[in-house]
């Protein structure tokens, strides 16, 4: 299947939502034909690079869709990328080149609990599936966040316990996030289980819901949607050469 065109999106607001988390409105004329139902679908933002180069493509999660709108969210750190600081400068009326939307990632509902976990790139993702899911749906969402002002109000069903982790700096051994999960009791019946985080962490992540903690494909999915040292470039490199099945 061929991708869709790229189209040219018009920044109609921007407000943080944490101190660490920046939501952009990208709209306009542009969004004709865009198709509906795309939160939590990816886009490519399109940075350009000269005459001469391709584009530097940026890959971000559709947090809300209007009619005519929808949110992009932007983790803002201290050492930032193209994308983000764009992001932080960009004002009402600026232009960017969007590609897109590709797959949406959701979990599979068919489950008698849940489990969503995360860091900050995997929190719009996340929040969107905790809004889809059924209102008797229980089970645990693992979040992990830069700072304790980055923690923000949720939509989900009353039986998912949220568990907010401050966690500044992805560790270099283990994992912050697996190691809560160990500590959560496993509730009865099938689980289904939606994990997305840096490269390391999703890699304990996979090993913990294989092994340690068997969960089958067809209920599983884990990805990593960043690399601590690396370009997305060079992350979709690792990611392709580390695949296999989620």
């Amino acid at each position: 299947m061929a991708r869709p065109p790229s189209r040219e999106l018009e920044v109609i607001g921007a407000a943080y939502v944490t101190p660490h988390m920046l939501r952009l409105t990208l709209g306009g004329s542009g969004m004709a034909g865009f198709p509906a139902e795309q939160e939590s679908a990816y886009v490519k933002l399109l940075f350009p690079q000269g005459e001469d180069r391709r584009p530097l493509m940026r890959t971000y999660t559709i947090r809300h869709q209007r009619a005519e709108e929808i949110d992009i969210d932007f983790v803002i750190h201290d050492h930032t990328g193209p994308a983000s600081s764009w992001a932080q400068g960009a004002r009402q009326g600026d232009r960017i080149e969007v590609a897109g939307p590709g797959s949406r990632k959701l979990i599979n509902p068919d489950a008698d609990w849940f489990l969503l976990a995360g860091d900050m790139t995997a929190l719009p993702a996340i929040s969107v599936n905790l809004e889809m899911l059924p209102e008797t749906a229980r089970g645990y969402a693992v979040l992990s966040v830069v700072d304790e002002a980055d923690i923000q109000p949720l939509e989900c069903p009353a039986g998912i316990d949220i568990h907010w982790l401050v966690n500044p700096e992805p560790q270099e051994e283990g994992s912050a996030i697996r190691e809560h999960i160990d500590t959560l009791p496993r509730l009865e019946g099938q689980p289904s289980i939606w994990c997305a985080s840096e490269f390391a962490e999703m890699r304990q992540l996979r090993q913990y819901f294989r092994r340690e903690c068997p969960v089958p494909n067809s209920h599983r999915y884990i990805s990593s949607y960043w690399k601590k040292g690396a370009s997305e470039d060079r992350h979709k490199v690792i990611k392709r050469q580390d695949a296999g099945p989620t």
